[in-house]
């Protein structure tokens, strides 16, 4: 028998760091006490674990996602591009999404930031269902996936390489 998508998440989750892994659980918990219905959409992907909170279970209506990968996490706004950023704290240049550092749980309550999902779930295509109920969904599994653990010499809080033009 397959184990539940709650284990199957905390085994994902398992593979990191001490560190990403107890900061990405309390990632977790702050989007659920946040979104109570949406529903989670996990990919255990080749280069990150990254979990949708989409109000549907189409992957194109997902309105943030959160991707952990061995030294950060990110949170993405899939329609990032078209959002009001004031305060400039939205990276990437993609046609679409969006992304954010998340250095600690703390991210999350940054007025900015709130502001950001506040208005990314407003403009949603699709919003959450405030009579929906919460469900973990696992996607995929990637049969090959990089280190979820940085190597020894990394700290686990180092920014990404820049792009060489």
């Amino acid at each position: 028998m397959p184990a539940s998508p709650t284990a199957q998440l905390r085994a994902f989750l398992a593979k990191f760091s001490p560190e990403i892994g107890a900061r990405g659980n309390a990632i977790l918990t702050t989007m659920r006490a946040r979104y109570p219905t949406a529903l989670e959409l996990v990919y255990d992907n080749y280069n990150a674990l990254a979990i949708g909170f989409s109000p549907t279970e189409r992957a194109s209506e997902v309105i943030f996602s959160i991707a952990i990968y061995p030294n950060w996490i990110n949170l993405f706004f899939l329609q990032g591009k078209t959002l009001p950023d004031p305060k400039k704290i939205l990276q990437g240049s993609g046609n679409q999404v969006r992304h954010i550092r998340l250095t600690s749980p703390d991210t999350l309550d940054d007025p900015a930031v709130m502001a950001l999902m506040k208005i990314a779930s407003t403009r949603a295509k699709v919003p959450f269902d405030p009579a929906g109920k919460h469900r973990l969904i696992i996607r995929a599994v990637s049969a090959k996936q990089r280190p979820r653990r940085p190597a020894k010499s990394e700290p686990t809080t180092r920014a990404p390489k820049a792009k060489k033009s």
